[in-house]
């Protein structure tokens, strides 16, 4: 990856992060593929075993910021692999909702330590001023951004409520 620099400080900003995101999306590749997983698949499993009440795919699609579609596709895939299961509509429940299985849970455990290790080593270049900054600075680009596309950010449901931690 070379160091090129633009002159205009925006776009030279817009380039910085696009590609330290696809760093980070690389690397977090190769050591959750380690443990046969992609990134996708192990963040949608940490949604599901931390989710309390019903999962549907159009909820899981809201809080991994994905098209309803692809989490559709992504859902076919994890259930073919044992690692969840659509439980479909049924009375009372006008929805399919998403479980994740034994074997997605055993699944998860490693790449949950993948993600954690991972992120402390590419955050540890950020002293803990550096990294308050930094959320405060993303947050901003994260809700200029959800403007331009005509959104807002939401609270999480109450299904999350207290509980961003793994067993």
């Amino acid at each position: 990856m070379y160091d090129y620099r633009f002159p205009d400080p925006i776009f030279n900003s817009w380039v910085q992060l696009q590609q330290a995101w696809t760093a980070v999306e690389r690397i977090m590749s190769l050591e959750l593929g380690k443990v046969g997983l992609s990134h996708i698949k192990a963040f949608a499993l940490w949604v599901c075993q931390d989710y309390k009440g019903p999962l549907t795919p159009t909820e899981l699609a809201r809080v991994l910021s994905r098209e309803s579609n692809s989490i559709v596709q992504l859902l076919a895939r994890m259930e073919k692999e044992g690692l969840v299961t659509r439980i479909p509509k049924r009375k009372g429940h006008p929805f399919t909702e998403i479980q994740i299985t034994d074997k997605g849970r055993g699944a998860l455990r490693p790449a949950i330590e993948v993600i954690r290790t991972l992120s402390a080593n590419v955050l540890s270049a950020l002293s803990d001023e550096e990294l308050k900054q930094w959320q405060a600075l993303l947050r901003k680009v994260q809700l200029k951004a959800l403007q331009e596309m005509r959104l807002e950010l939401a609270p999480l449901p109450a299904a999350f409520c207290g509980n961003t931690k793994t067993k």
